[in-house]
C-alpha cells in the first residue's frame, strides 16, 4: 500500500490553497511560470504544504503565502492584491492538480518540478480539466519516469535565464566545471565549499539548494 504525503483530510485545504497560490501569483503579480515555480519548490512554505501541516494548509491566505515568498527574493517589489475571477485560470488548474498530485505520490515540489515544468503541468489544462484528476496522475507518472532528470543546478540556471558562459563569468566558475557538474560527471555535493557559495550568490539560492543529496536534518 502507498503511503501518501498526509493525511487525505486535508487535502481539499491544500488543493485550494495551491490552485489560488499560482493563480495570484502567475496572474496578479505577473511571475514567469518557471522562475516561480523555482522559488516556490525551494521555499519553506511549500514544505509545509507537502507535510499537510493542518494548521498552514487550513490556515493560511494563499495570498500571504506568495507575498511571503516572493518577499524574500524581491524585498522591495509591491505585489497587488489578489483580484476576484468567476472563471478558473490554467494556473489555478495546475495548483489544484499538482497539490494532488504531490498528495499522491509524495515527491516533494522540487523533484516535480526537476521533470516535469510549470509551463507542461499548465499545457496540460486543455486535456485534463475535465477529465476524472487519476487521468493526470497517470500522465504525470509517465512524464516523471521518462524525462531526461535536470540537475539542481542546470534547473536553477535555467529558471534564472542564464547561459553556462554567463554563470561562469559572474561567479567566476570555470565553464567546464559547470558543464561536468551539469552532466553529472563530477559530483556536485563534493564541490569545494568556496564553490559552491559563488555558484549561489549568482543564482541567488542556499548552497543547499544546488547539492543534489544534501544532509537535511529532521
Amino acid at each position: 500500500m502507498m503511503i501518501r504525503a498526509y493525511n487525505e483530510l486535508y487535502l481539499n485545504d491544500a488543493q485550494i490553497l495551491l490552485a489560488n497560490a499560482f493563480d495570484y501569483a502567475l496572474n496578479d503579480c505577473k511571475q514567469s511560470p518557471e522562475w516561480f515555480s523555482n522559488i516556490f519548490a525551494s521555499s519553506k512554505e511549500a514544505k509545509e504544504i507537502e507535510r499537510g501541516n493542518p494548521s498552514f494548509v487550513s490556515g493560511k491566505a494563499a495570498e500571504e503565502i506568495i507575498k511571503d515568498i516572493l518577499n524574500t527574493v524581491l524585498p522591495d517589489e509591491h505585489f497587488p492584491k489578489a483580484s476576484f475571477k468567476q472563471d478558473r485560470s490554467m494556473a489555478y488548474w495546475a495548483g489544484w492538480a499538482l497539490a494532488y498530485y504531490q498528495w499522491y505520490s509524495a515527491k516533494r515540489f522540487k523533484d516535480i518540478f526537476s521533470h516535469i515544468s510549470l509551463n507542461e503541468i499548465m499545457s496540460m489544462y486543455k486535456v485534463y480539466h475535465e477529465m476524472d484528476i487519476t487521468n493526470f496522475v497517470e500522465d504525470m507518472n509517465k512524464k516523471y519516469e521518462h524525462s531526461p532528470f535536470k540537475t539542481k543546478l542546470k534547473t536553477i540556471r535555467e529558471a534564472r535565464k542564464l547561459s553556462q558562459n554567463e554563470l561562469s563569468v559572474l561567479s567566476g566558475v570555470n565553464k567546464r566545471s559547470i558543464q561536468l557538474y551539469e552532466q553529472r560527471i563530477n559530483d556536485i555535493d563534493k564541490a569545494q565549499a568556496q564553490t559552491l557559495y559563488k555558484l549561489s550568490l549568482v543564482l541567488g539560492c542556499e548552497v543547499e539548494e544546488l547539492l543534489e543529496n544534501p544532509q537535511v536534518e529532521e
